[in-house]
């Protein structure tokens, strides 16, 4: 269960994270210093970046209301919902948002060796650190974008959402989505997207696939009956599967189609020793409108056809994933505006995204951000400083076009 904090204009410094006095506006690099110099990684309780910009979001006017929880470690994980002062929609008693910028707080481990990983460093017109791109990025472009408005003179509310554990799952938001504090008609979800709006996203699910076997002496093979065997004719059907997807077309995507993949597979005790278990993990990527159960109803119907031949084939499958796929509409307001902004064509990505938790709350999502993909998660993660300088940009364009 949440545990719900609201704050209102509670203005109290948080010197661990050396805010600057009231009335200093910061520059966008110093706000993204200051974001990285946090260590966020997911392992760990979010709580500080959190207490930061909860502080920033006050300063600026925003109502802000926390909703925490432990996560299976034991470690407290918070999500940040602030608000532009509204009023709750007596309806629905909950909050109307007009727009939702909304950012992950948490950031994937570093190696040790990266010395400068919490120390944004300047080079080339590159900023580097970790979570520089992924996505402290998008979270100074938005803190920094909002100083330029009086939020009480905007006509239509405005929200700003920092998430927790998305790089394990998208879990901060899967929660504030079942929680449903609010809902928005359309959401800026912030990744490293190159600043090009990314409209379609693919689905993520995983499964662990546990097939028993015999244990018996491999000289007497007979005796028992090889899991890991077992388990490469079902890999062999599972392959046969992602062909036969490949049929299934959604063009905007590359591939454009849903993929498989086996990443991972243990089985057997001993050389000389058939295998009496063996497990792997199956991953699958779905195109928009394609049953996210759809792989895993052809898996089963495999091990059905393996079960006729083999009577004593018992298998075990554990799904403990499933992210949506997402689509937003090419006439989608927000995708148009963010296309003449940026310059560029909307596009879809392959990787997951809060912005499927952000459309079960109403929103036409978009993933929008500056920095690179490819450059994320990696030792020398870094943001080009002219792509968070336009991304300020951005965002102050969308706030004045949806929300003044």
């Amino acid at each position: 269960m949440f545990r719900v904090t609201r704050r209102i204009l509670a203005i109290s410094h948080v010197r661990k994270v050396g805010l600057p006095p009231l009335g200093f506006e910061m520059t966008v690099q110093e706000t993204l210093r200051q974001l990285v110099a946090i260590d966020s990684v997911s392992a760990r309780s979010n709580r500080e970046i959190i207490t930061y910009l909860t502080e920033r979001c006050e300063r600026l006017g925003f109502q802000t209301e926390t909703f925490a929880h432990t996560d299976e470690h034991g470690v407290e994980k918070i999500n940040l919902v602030a608000r532009s002062p509204t009023a709750k929609d007596k309806a629905t008693e909950v909050y109307a948002t007009e727009l939702a910028l909304v950012g992950h707080t948490d950031t994937v481990p570093y190696d040790p060796t990266w010395a400068d990983a919490l120390k944004l460093t300047e080079k080339d017109g590159k900023l580097f650190g970790r979570g520089a791109c992924d996505t402290k990025a998008f979270i100074a472009a938005a803190l920094t974008a909002v100083e330029a408005f009086d939020l009480s003179a905007l006509r239509k509310p405005l929200a700003l959402v920092f998430t927790s554990d998305e790089e394990i799952g998208c879990l901060g938001a899967k929660r504030l989505a079942d929680a449903k504090p609010f809902v928005a008609r359309y959401a800026i979800v912030g990744e490293p997207t190159s600043l090009q709006p990314m409209r379609a996203g693919k689905g993520y699910c995983l499964a662990e696939i546990t097939v028993r076997g015999r244990e018996a002496h491999s000289a007497y093979p007979a005796l028992g009956a090889s899991a890991i065997f077992r388990v490469a004719r079902l890999i062999e059907k599972i392959e046969k599967i992602a062909e036969t997807l490949k049929s299934e077309h959604h063009e905007s995507f590359d591939p454009p189609h849903t993929t498989l993949n086996v990443g991972l597979i243990k089985g057997g005790t001993a050389k000389n020793v058939l295998a009496g278990e063996c497990r792997f993990t199956l991953e699958w990527r779905t195109i928009p409108h394609q049953p996210q159960e759809h792989v895993l109803d052809l898996v089963k119907q495999s091990i059905e056809e393996l079960q006729k031949d083999d009577p004593e084939f018992v298998c075990e499958i554990d799904a403990n994933r499933f992210d949506d796929s997402f689509e937003t509409a090419t006439e989608s307001p927000l995708v148009r505006f963010l296309e003449g902004t940026s310059g560029k064509s909307s596009g879809t990505v392959a990787f997951g995204t809060e912005a499927p938790s952000m459309i079960s709350l109403g929103a036409d999502a978009v993933v929008f951000g500056p920095g690179d993909i490819r450059v994320a998660h990696r030792t020398g993660e870094f943001v080009p400083m002219d792509q968070l300088n336009q991304c300020v940009q951005i965002i102050g364009q969308a706030i004045e076009k949806f929300c003044k």
